[in-house]
């Protein structure tokens, strides 16, 4: 009887630690949720993924990687088997992303939707669905790096091109003859700056004021000489009828004379009205000066306008 005992205590001692094992071996395995493949397909290089890698679906963990190889079809593409939770709603606009987490740089796969399509992606165990992965940040970076670089090394060798030895020396005579004429106008700017400054001093208020009264009076003056002409002109129409008159006393005796005087007087009257004339063109005669006639032939400025 006490035999039976000891073997019933071993046969539940038995029971108990198998029951014990199994439960450590399912506590310690997790729970399996059930999942679906699909086949992520890339060109790019995926340093730092391995197997059982994360897979994140918009920031959430829903997966794992489960299998890297090579193509055997077209060996420059990496087949990367990732095993889905079949509650994620993945559709045919759905792409993978390799991504780095943190600064440990350990790699991820994340899953992103594109936005063309909103049909759902039908999993199939015999023939798990194909998901595309675009470039990463880094990749991107780097395809946008070495683009530049290549940009800049033509930009660099065409500059390089364009100042050669000979465009150089060019380019050098160019700037001091830039910097002499630049010394040679400076007089000229500063004559112009003094010029300037005395048109400023002549035109003040003061100047200008006198020139308007002068110029408001010339009008009346000139009105007058005009009229005085206009007698003079009759007075010596009849003086020239009266010499010429054989019926005059003594006055045919005074023709040489008085033709002398009479020649005299047209030419005062000429000169006066031409004075007048010049007056009346410019105005400004009488506060400046009659204008500077210009040089004729032989004469000192003299040139010739040429015809175009």
């Amino acid at each position: 009887m006490e035999n039976k005992s000891h073997a019933l205590v071993a046969g539940l001692f038995a029971i108990l630690l198998l029951a014990a094992g199994l439960f450590a071996i399912y506590w310690l395995g997790g729970v399996k949720d059930s999942t679906n493949d699909y086949i992520v397909v890339t060109r790019q290089n995926i340093g730092g993924l391995n197997p059982q890698a994360q897979v994140r679906y918009r920031g959430i963990r829903v997966g794992k990687v489960s299998d890297i190889r090579l193509d055997p079809e077209d060996p420059a593409n990496i087949l990367i088997t990732i095993s889905i939770s079949q509650d994620v709603p993945l559709t045919q606009g759905t792409v993978a992303k390799l991504n780095y987490q943190g600064v440990t740089g350990l790699a991820h796969i994340l899953l992103l939707e594109n936005g063309r399509s909103s049909e759902p992606l039908r999993p199939d165990a015999a023939k798990p669905p194909r998901i595309a992965m675009i470039p990463s940040l880094l990749d991107e970076l780097g395809e946008t790096g070495a683009a530049t670089l290549r940009e800049a090394r033509q930009v660099l060798a065409s500059l390089d091109a364009v100042l050669n030895a000979e465009n150089r020396r060019h380019l050098t005579a160019t700037l001091a003859n830039l910097e002499t004429a630049s010394a040679s106008m400076k007089p000229a700017l500063d004559n112009l700056n003094m010029t300037l400054l005395q048109m400023r001093k002549l035109l003040d208020e003061r100047n200008v004021a006198n020139l308007s009264a002068a110029v408001g009076e010339v009008g009346p003056l000139l009105a007058e000489t005009r009229l005085a002409i206009g007698k003079m002109q009759v007075a010596a129409d009849k003086f020239d009828v009266a010499i010429g008159d054989p019926s005059a006393n003594g006055a045919a005796a005074l023709m040489p004379r008085l033709n002398e005087m009479a020649t005299d007087f047209s030419l005062t009257a000429r000169q006066l009205s031409r004075v007048l004339r010049i007056l009346e063109d410019s105005p400004q005669g009488l506060v400046f000066g009659a204008p500077a006639l210009p040089p004729g032939p032989g004469e000192p400025g003299f040139a010739v306008e040429r015809e175009r």
